[in-house]
């Protein structure tokens, strides 16, 4: 397994973005065009571009996940240290009316601790794409709170929402989130339908030891609530112990404890080069009850990665940019623009640093096993989902 690597925070200078690299592991040299010419799109030398914008809003959680982080939690970041409404405003901006984002998911941590989450979707949620369509606002949550907050966040002009749900169980979720919460959760999701979020996606992360009782349950449950599930393969992105590539459940394993519990299972595919390849399923009867038809997704991220056309980009709480979920390499974003830069020169930054994009996982190295990831140095929850 590879050493963790040390973070590298790259400080492009503004406004002169030109010159050559101060350092073997600063952002590659862009073309000229990056530092000279009108910047329209977030494009990297592997021809991807950039249609989809990850904004995290906080660090903090207010559950402790077995596969996310420590039980003591980690060292949050200063408030001081977070982007503002208005700074996570003006990044949206750049990137959905300059820069050719059409999706903007807001992430954390969980973004339901910030108080002003709904200021926040409010001023996304009135961005216009370059064609002239609404930008699509999602938010991926643990549910915790939702019920209380989920008609002012639609009434911000919140589009949808991913609820992370590990197992309908009450015990087993406490085990796996250290905290006895499944209600809490139960009552956010319904809150969700009711106010029309749709669809609701629910994100279970699969994981050994339960799969074979917990995975048909949660589906049959799903498909009778109308609820969208989405099994996620585990990634290197919590504790280091916690992760080891043998122990992957990868999606072969998860279509076959769902075939073998009777679900009817035909490919899909991946429409719209979202993350999630999908299976359809036929309406039937089980262990769990019957279930009407609908669909099943897997995010394989380990065993079968999408890299090719990733078209996401992300910024973490504190303002750093990062190509990839895998980068040890970030670029402060937050510091230029406290510093007065102006939007022409924080896109230049943008683009330039998307141009050094990796290839695949944090690494420009042919990926070719689960082992071979580059390591970041923060953990899902720092970096944002």
């Amino acid at each position: 397994m590879p050493t963790l690597s040390r973070r590298t925070v790259v400080d492009l200078p503004t406004p002169a973005l030109r010159g050559a690299r101060r350092g073997p592991q600063d952002a590659p040299q862009a073309p000229e065009a990056l530092a000279t010419g009108p910047i329209t799109r977030l494009v990297d030398r592997h021809g991807r571009t950039v249609r989809d914008l990850r904004l995290s809003v906080t660090d903090r959680c207010n559950l402790r996940c077995t596969y996310c982080m420590p039980a003591q939690g980690l060292q949050w970041l200063p408030t001081p240290d977070l982007l503002t409404v208005a700074e996570l405003a003006r990044l949206a901006r750049l990137a959905v009316e300059h820069l050719g984002v059409e999706r903007v998911r807001l992430t954390g941590g969980e973004p339901l601790l910030r108080r002003d989450l709904e200021e926040v979707v409010a001023a996304v949620a009135g961005l216009r794409t370059r064609s002239g369509a609404p930008v699509d606002v999602g938010l991926t949550t643990n549910g915790l709170g939702l019920d209380k907050r989920a008609a002012g966040l639609r009434e911000a002009g919140l589009g949808r929402v991913n609820i992370s749900l590990d197992s309908l169980d009450p015990v087993e979720y406490a085990a796996v989130t250290r905290r006895d919460r499944l209600d809490d959760v139960l009552r956010g999701i319904a809150a969700a339908q009711e106010v029309g979020l749709s669809p609701v996606k629910v994100n279970a992360v699969a994981v050994a030891g339960a799969l074979e009782e917990r995975a048909p349950r949660l589906l049959a449950q799903c498909l009778r609530s109308g609820w969208q599930l989405r099994f996620i393969e585990h990634m290197p992105l919590g504790p280091r112990e916690t992760w080891r590539p043998q122990e992957v459940v990868g999606r072969d394993e998860v279509l076959r404890v769902l075939e073998q519990a009777g679900f009817e299972l035909a490919a899909i595919g991946r429409p719209d080069r979202r993350p999630a390849t999908l299976w359809r399923v036929a309406a039937g009867e089980g262990a769990y009850g019957a279930y009407p038809g609908g669909s099943v997704g897997i995010i394989s991220s380990v065993t079968a990665p999408f890299c090719s056309d990733c078209d996401r980009t992300r910024v973490t709480a504190d303002g750093r940019l990062m190509t990839c979920l895998f980068s040890s390499q970030e670029t402060d974003l937050r510091a230029p623009m406290r510093q007065g830069a102006s939007d022409e020169e924080i896109m230049r930054i943008w683009a330039q640093t998307t141009w050094g994009k990796p290839l695949a996982h944090g690494t420009d190295e042919p990926w070719h096993t689960p082992d071979g990831f580059e390591r970041p140095s923060r953990t899902m929850s720092a970096i944002g989902g």
